[in-house]
């Protein structure tokens, strides 16, 4: 079973909330994306995105775009982020999903990224700019595969594309709770409930909810709502704040272990 599903099936038994950790992939360097893998896993994260290092980054508020920025100085590429994924599965079988965006596929070949991901032990991939209505070949090489479509819904998606949406994804739906680009906010959506009850009546796959959730009670309050939450910006910039100390795996940990405990407890 894919590991995704897997992890989510596994909370549902348990009556327990997921947690999602995003960082960007080679920021600082590949070891220490490595050992952060590794540590998350260690304080109960359930799935990790890891964002692919991209030019043009137009989803991504500033602190993720600089993240990308040091991914690509660090000398980060789609293949060597695999190789850092086979590292991680030498010790970890924490679900792994990448947030890429379209180029990336292209330039290095559709269907052999998605074999190769496969072989590396990813379990799913979130294509910021590839729309369901064009993604008919991507959606079957990636069945064939086994790995899960994650698919984004916004504040400002219609109900009938709410519903085209979540019937070809897989894995979970990604839940973006507000308008824009990636950042922390000051305070969260006051329509998650509303948005996240309208998703549930077109699907039974998960809802994870995040873009702008940076401390644990936003972490509480919005996994009231959803079957997963996720924080991306936050922890990347406690990675940025700590690159360059010996310890930032650690220091990184403790913040993502507060926000879990948040949710989980």
């Amino acid at each position: 079973m894919n590991r995704i599903v897997e992890r989510f099936a596994r909370l549902e038994e348990q009556a327990r909330k997921g947690f999602v950790v995003y960082i960007g992939a080679g920021d600082p360097n590949l070891e220490a994306t490595r050992q952060l893998a590794l540590e998350f896993d260690r304080v109960g994260v359930d799935v990790l995105e890891l964002g692919v290092p991209f030019s043009d980054p137009l989803a991504d508020g500033l602190v993720n775009q600089l993240a990308a920025q040091r991914g690509l100085e660090s000398g980060t590429t789609p293949a060597k982020v695999l190789e850092t994924v086979r590292a991680i599965r030498k010790d970890s079988q924490i679900p792994i999903v990448f947030y890429i965006y379209f180029n990336l596929l292209h330039r290095y070949g559709f269907q052999k990224f998605i074999t190769d991901a496969a072989q590396a032990g990813v379990d799913g991939l979130l294509v910021l700019d590839l729309p369901p209505e064009e993604s008919g070949n991507y959606e079957s090489m990636m069945r064939a595969a086994g790995l899960c479509v994650i698919y984004l819904v916004a504040p400002t998606t219609p109900e009938d594309r709410i519903e085209l949406i979540v019937k070809r994804g897989t894995g979970f739906i990604y839940y973006v709770s507000r308008e824009g680009v990636t950042g922390m906010q000051s305070k969260v959506s006051d329509t998650i409930a509303q948005m996240t009850a309208k998703i549930r009546a077109h699907t039974q796959l998960p809802i994870a909810v995040g873009f702008g959730i940076s401390n644990p009670e936003q972490a509480r309050t919005v996994a009231a709502s959803a079957q997963a939450i996720v924080v991306g910006s936050a922890i990347v910039n406690q990675i940025a704040q700590h690159g360059r100390s010996k310890e930032l795996v650690p220091r990184v940990a403790a913040f993502v272990k507060s926000l879990v405990d948040a949710v989980k407890k």
